[in-house]
């Protein structure tokens, strides 16, 4: 926020000197570009702050305030991932049991909100292109979404703690594949497959997975007076699509998730 003298844009209807909203958010980008190495939120918002009280006359003071999401790199059986990141411990591990008159156990398992991201290794062509389609087609980009998963199991497992432990493993390793290299996604739906037909190899206790994973988007950005250099994206919250789908072994029935009961 800029505290200026304008108070005559208040009374007169005056905006002469006023930096504008539009400026001030076109800004932000360009200063993240002109940072010249790898710096923290506070050398950010500090180089931001001064960047305007220098550069506009009526600009008396500029408060700026930035968030940092915890994306940590991932490690891929102890190997960092070349370009694999997740938001570590904000996932939450679910559970939903219902036991009937005869004794009946059905139980699920899940992961809510697990947070993973990509930088490459993905992309998305050959869909439908007409006069309402904006979105280009790729063939490198960043992939990012909150996966949200339940198993139900056939056969009750002798250690849940571990059966957990594994089918999250499975979700991680699909999505990003190994340490060096990773795995490439020509789309959600396709890692979304991938991974489940990996939990169910590996988890033989579970019959049905379903997963929900909506698109988290990083849109190129292109500063004022520069070129687009694989360094600044804008984190947007515009409309976006949301991935479901349920894989099953064999014939065993798909599981209504639990957000649906």
């Amino acid at each position: 926020m800029l505290e200026s003298s304008m108070e005559k844009a208040f009374i007169n209807g005056d905006n002469t000197g006023m930096t504008a909203t539009d400026t001030q958010k076109n800004t932000v980008y360009v200063v993240a570009q002109r940072m010249n190495k790898r710096c923290t939120m506070e050398e950010y918002a500090i180089a931001l702050a001064q960047h305007f009280v220098k550069q506009y006359p009526l600009v008396s003071k500029c408060k700026v305030y930035v968030e940092q999401k915890p994306w940590v790199r991932l490690q891929q059986n102890g190997t960092p991932h070349n370009h694999g990141y997740s938001v570590s411990g904000t996932e939450t591990r679910t559970a939903y049991v219902t036991c009937d008159k005869a004794g009946k156990l059905d139980v699920t398992a899940g992961v809510l909100g697990l947070q993973v991201l990509k930088t490459t290794e993905a992309g998305y062509v050959g869909f439908i292109r007409d006069q309402y389609t904006a979105l280009p087609e790729v063939k490198d980009r960043i992939l990012a979404t909150s996966i949200t998963s339940t198993w139900r199991y056939a056969t009750l497992p002798s250690d849940y703690n571990a059966a957990y432990a594994t089918a999250k493993q499975a979700v991680l390793d699909a999505f990003f594949g190994p340490a060096q290299g990773g795995v490439y996604s020509p789309s959600v739906q396709y890692t979304l497959w991938e991974a489940g037909k990996l939990m169910l190899q590996r988890v033989p206790q579970a019959e049905s997975v379903f997963f929900n994973a909506p698109n988290i988007h990083f849109l190129p950005c292109t500063p004022i007076g520069s070129a687009f250099k694989d360094d600044v994206y804008i984190a947007t919250s515009e409309p976006h699509g949301n991935i479901e789908c349920t894989i099953t072994r064999g014939s065993a029935p798909p599981h209504v998730p639990m957000s649906k009961l």
